[in-house]
């Protein structure tokens, strides 16, 4: 079950039984930003969200709404966000409902999508702007700031866990692939390009 609404979306459990992120499609953009969260119980910190296991995970410590914001150096250009997440072990703590927040500083933050999860079990993917008639266009956020902001649990649990995020772009074109016939020799990738 899937329903768009002005700026949301209910993912169903259907459709989050991933095993892994889609990162052979897309470029992982995380390792350029620097992570922040709003509380974390200790031993479960911000680093639990990119570490790749989901044996580990991020723990809120304090009043609901919780927050999750990278912050990069330069503008990005994001397109999907992915989460591990886990109702059958996390019950109460699993997120259901989340906010996504964007803009060039924390200051400037604007909603640009609100999603829903119903029993969400390992990797859910999801574009970071509402998908449009056109399913094969590449629909991009560009950002400095890219916020995360968890409104509701399941069982209308307090804290939260996640067990891995991973923040996805579009793929970059290889400047060699665009050319009919590339260079492929040290020789003439040398003098490929003008100094």
């Amino acid at each position: 079950m899937q329903s768009n609404n002005a700026i949301g979306v209910v993912i169903s459990p259907g459709n989050t039984r991933n095993s892994h992120p889609p990162t052979d499609k897309y470029q992982s953009l995380g390792h350029l930003a620097t992570w922040s969260v709003s509380s974390a119980k200790y031993g479960f910190g911000v680093d639990c969200l990119y570490d790749d296991d989901p044996s580990t995970f991020w723990q809120s410590d304090g009043p609901q709404p919780h927050f999750i914001s990278l912050h990069f150096p330069r503008r990005v250009k994001v397109q999907k966000i992915s989460m591990y997440l886990d109702a059958g072990l996390d019950e109460s703590y699993t997120p259901n409902k989340l906010c996504i927040r964007a803009g060039t500083t924390v200051h400037d933050l604007q909603d640009v999508r609100m999603v829903s999860f119903e029993k969400p079990i390992g990797w859910v993917t999801f574009d970071v702007l509402l998908e449009t008639e056109q399913p094969d266009a590449v629909h991009t956020l560009d950002l400095h700031v890219l916020q995360i902001v968890i409104v509701g649990n399941h069982l209308s649990g307090k804290d939260t866990h996640v067990r891995g995020m991973v923040v996805l772009g579009p793929q970059v074109v290889e400047e060699g692939e665009e050319h009919m016939f590339p260079f492929t020799s040290a020789a003439f990738k040398m003098h490929q390009t003008i100094r």
